[in-house]
């Protein structure tokens, strides 16, 4: 089934509804989008996890300089919602990886994450972004995250936290929409260097392998529809990857 309408986003937590539509109001603000067809069965997916409902819906688009904007919006019964978004540069252009997070449900939010994640070689964002990031206002938030194992391909701007008031909730969607500001604004600015096509996919595939070791993520994935099934989400639809490298 798939479905032309957010019909998951009215019964999201308030910072998910906010977030999404934030997402996706700069990206058509900033970038010339086009439709990106996913499997027909992967767009709109139902199912049952501990005897909840369990419901993803997934929006896709596809601009010159990156292959697949992709916004997921998933509910668990009436206590977890999830908003997960990555921008999937092409591999002639030489951008970082935006990546957001949002776990939520019964009025709190307990993990944030939105990031810019380098993907050169010395793992270190260009220099027009650090110049660009370390602009910006500062946030401050009373919980900060553990960073998890796996999250060396974070860059120093990281922002992973706890908002605790609706004040943190603001402060997290501000922060999110100066990172896509920046980095639509850069994307455009940048010029293709398909000379660099192999590092940027060998830091794509690395940003890739990194997140799919999300254990929780795979662990829901197969309590619902199983082994086969959540390997061929996380890797056809969550952190796939141009078939040149794979």
């Amino acid at each position: 089934m798939t479905s032309a309408t957010p019909s998951l986003r009215p019964d999201l937590h308030p910072l998910i509804q906010q977030l999404a539509n934030q997402i996706e109001s700069i990206w058509q603000a900033h970038l010339e989008l086009s439709p990106y067809h996913l499997p027909e069965d992967l767009g709109y997916i139902e199912g049952r996890l501990e005897g909840e409902r369990l419901t993803i819906e997934n929006r896709c688009y596809q601009t010159p300089q990156f292959r697949k904007l992709h916004l997921e919006l998933a509910k668990i019964g009436a206590g977890l919602d999830i908003l997960h978004c990555v921008m999937f540069p092409r591999p002639e252009y030489a951008l970082p990886m935006f990546g957001a997070d949002v776990v939520g449900g019964r009025g709190q939010v307990s993990m944030a994450i939105a990031d810019l994640s380098p993907i050169s070689g010395d793992r270190t964002l260009p220099a027009s972004y650090q110049t660009a990031l370390h602009a910006l206002p500062a946030a401050d938030f009373a919980q900060t995250r553990t960073v998890p194992a796996w999250g060396d391909i974070f860059s120093e701007f990281c922002v992973l936290v706890r908002p605790g008031t609706a004040e943190e909730e603001t402060q997290f969607l501000t922060k999110v929409g100066e990172f896509l500001q920046v980095h639509c604004q850069q994307a455009i600015a940048t010029l293709p260097t398909p000379e660099r096509r192999e590092e940027i996919l060998a830091g794509q595939h690395y940003y890739c392998t990194q997140q799919q070791q999300n254990d929780k993520t795979r662990r829901v994935l197969e309590k619902a529809f199983g082994v086969e099934w959540a390997d061929r989400y996380m890797t056809t639809v969550l952190f796939d990857l141009p078939s040149t490298l794979v």
